[in-house]
């Protein structure tokens, strides 16, 4: 689709054009044309939105859907477009689908479905067969099928040689391993944060120290190993101060935090309401800060809405045996400019694309045409009609939202979100 993106604010702290408007012109997917006022003689597609802004396009490092096997909550024809209308060129997509890609045709079969697509998907192949901690998947094999990491999606290994004979073999092709930091005996029948707020519901509490311990071990394998180790979604400000002393030693360590975790705090469940059952679970208003810090300082690396849309049979019910789980791909642009600033929101949305290897696209003269369009300063409140997703189990609903993504140009395709 060929077309003139007009007075458009750039936001990319590599382009040339960082911080001015300007008209933008693409042809066959990619950018021919960057300047003020751009002449049209062709009758090309003009695009014009209130308050424009265009940055390189969005990437969420941990996004769920549901097919294969669980359809009812996602399909990824319609998760690839709710994401490209949230805002995202790019996700990530975890193996948490029946039967689990741990096999180069798992991996395939999701490459092959999401061909066409504006969004890119990029799939996480499980770490380990079935995803149940007891032998390594086909780690070498799924990469060369197109998986940029690998991981079992919330789910530790408690089998700490496992995780380091993974980041040992990886290194031979430079594999990247995701170790999602959770100690489960610790946890126990946990399903809150521990403390006041917890206390007072009578809900079961999940220690701080259930993610910590498990950070401080794997960071211990990693230093042994060597390699390249993720943490995703941490919550607490102790993780915050393991992983920054980590990458003070050098160690090659990454990690994310959940949009939810840094806009919502425990104080959220005193209505018992599911929506906010999540893991790692809302903590308190001093870790939320700290995360909010955390990000600004350069510790956290990227910020994902670890999108998990769950069917309403297994959110409608009590607290206790409610799933885990928010969508958050609609919710998590206008959502983070309430606790960050623009350029950090930018940034910490594209800063992932290093990290998994997927190519980035400066927005300049000759460049694919690779954007997120978007306005930053719209307020609004997220309600159900905000919702694409065919899951409807937002952690969001009814918060106050500041700036609002108009949709993406990628793969010489326009999404725009009605």
């Amino acid at each position: 689709m060929n077309l003139i993106i007009r007075q458009a604010k750039v936001i990319d702290p590599k382009s040339p054009y960082h911080n001015e408007t300007a008209d933008l012109k693409i042809e066959n997917g990619v950018i021919t044309k960057i300047g003020k006022k751009l002449q049209n003689p062709d009758k090309l597609k003009e695009i014009t939105f209130e308050g424009l802004h265009i940055s390189q396009g969005w990437f969420d490092s941990s996004v769920s859907l549901g097919e294969p096997g669980f359809e009812d909550r996602e399909t990824l024809s319609n998760g690839l477009n709710v994401a490209g209308k949230s805002g995202f060129t790019a996700i990530a997509l975890q193996p948490n689908a029946f039967p689990i890609p741990d096999n180069q045709s798992g991996i395939s079969f999701t490459k092959r479905k999401a061909e066409g697509a504006a969004t890119d998907l990029f799939p996480i192949g499980a770490l380990t067969k079935i995803s149940e901690g007891k032998d390594l998947a086909e780690l070498f094999d799924m990469k060369n099928s197109g998986a940029v990491a690998f991981g079992d999606y919330n789910k530790s290994l408690s089998n700490a040689n496992l995780l380091k004979i993974a980041l040992q073999y990886v290194q031979d092709f430079d594999g990247l391993v995701i170790a999602y930091s959770q100690d489960s005996d610790i946890k126990g029948v946990g399903v809150a944060n521990e403390g006041i707020v917890s206390t007072r519901l009578g809900l079961k509490g999940i220690p701080s120290l259930a993610e910590e311990l498990q950070i401080s071990r794997n960071l211990f394998i990693l230093e042994y190993t060597g390699g390249k180790l993720h943490i995703p979604t941490i919550s607490t400000a102790k993780s915050v101060q393991l992983i920054k002393e980590a990458k003070a030693k050098g160690l090659n360590v990454t990690c994310s935090v959940a949009v939810h975790n840094l806009v919502l705090t425990d104080e959220k469940l005193d209505g018992f309401d599911t929506r906010y059952k999540v893991t790692p679970p809302l903590r308190s208003e001093s870790d939320r800060k700290a995360l909010v810090k955390a990000v600004k300082d350069g510790i956290i690396d990227m910020i994902t809405s670890d999108h998990n849309p769950m069917d309403i049979e297994h959110k409608k019910m009590e607290f206790d045996m409610a799933k885990n789980g928010t969508i958050g791909l609609e919710s998590a642009f206008g959502a983070l400019l309430t606790v960050l600033p623009l350029e950090t929101v930018i940034e910490k949305l594209i800063s992932g694309k290093e990290i998994f290897s997927i190519e980035e696209n400066v927005i300049k003269e000759g460049n694919k045409a690779v954007l997120t369009l978007f306005n930053p300063e719209t307020k609004w409140t997220f309600g159900k009609e905000n919702i694409l997703s065919k899951s409807k189990n937002s952690a969001f609903l009814g918060q106050s939202m500041k700036g609002k993504a108009y949709g993406i140009y990628n793969n010489n395709q326009l999404v725009l979100n009605n």
